[in-house]
């Protein structure tokens, strides 16, 4: 048996008893992963939730899963391990409904289409329901022309491929004018010198 089958039953057991104690915390167990580091194993468990995963969450959940292992440790292994918890990172692929919920708001490159016409695009997910994903299509066009608003496209989940965030530096809040008027500025000015 390889290395790596050898950690893939081991994810597969550890699995077995991670996953009711993440769930019980209230949060979905989305990655666990064991890898071999030496004389010891790393155990990455990634969980996530509806409103997000903060520090004190990951406290919480490793505390959980630590006592979970320590429980069935005999079935476990005498061998030491290094447990990480985490949350999924901002380049995790979006492929489950949930993840696309959880980041309604977010502009994502994705592909749209049946499997033999896949169409490649930036978009803004506006809405996520049982039927599919409402995305605000970025039109594409020359560097320097007018930018087009953004088209919505309701794309049912057998049409959707896997999607990955984009990160967005400067991205104005909601109800933020992103346009600042230059006359507005002289105004100010110019209001000042009269007094």
């Amino acid at each position: 048996m390889s290395a790596a089958s050898r950690a893939d039953a081991v994810a597969t057991r550890l699995a077995e008893w991670i996953a009711p104690v993440v769930e019980a915390a209230g949060y979905d167990l989305e990655e666990l992963v064991v890898t071999p580091a030496g004389r010891r194993s790393v155990v990455r468990v990634v969980v996530d939730r509806d409103s997000g995963v903060t520090l004190d969450d990951i406290a919480e959940v490793s505390h959980a899963v630590s006592a979970a292992l320590d429980a069935n440790d005999g079935d476990f292994g005498a061998a030491p391990y290094v447990l990480e918890v985490t949350s999924p990172g901002v380049d995790r692929p979006l492929t489950e409904p949930r993840h696309w919920r959880r980041n309604t708001g977010r502009l994502v490159a994705v592909g749209i289409g049946p499997a033999d016409g896949v169409e490649q695009v930036i978009a803004r997910v506006t809405t996520v329901d049982d039927d599919g994903v409402t995305l605000a299509v970025e039109a594409t066009g020359k560097p320097g022309a007018k930018k087009r608003p953004p088209t919505q496209r309701q794309v049912p989940w057998q049409e959707l491929g896997s999607g990955r965030v984009q990160v967005e530096f400067g991205r104005p809040g909601p109800g933020t004018d992103t346009q600042a008027d230059p006359a507005d500025d002289e105004d100010d000015e110019d209001d000042g010198e009269g007094q």
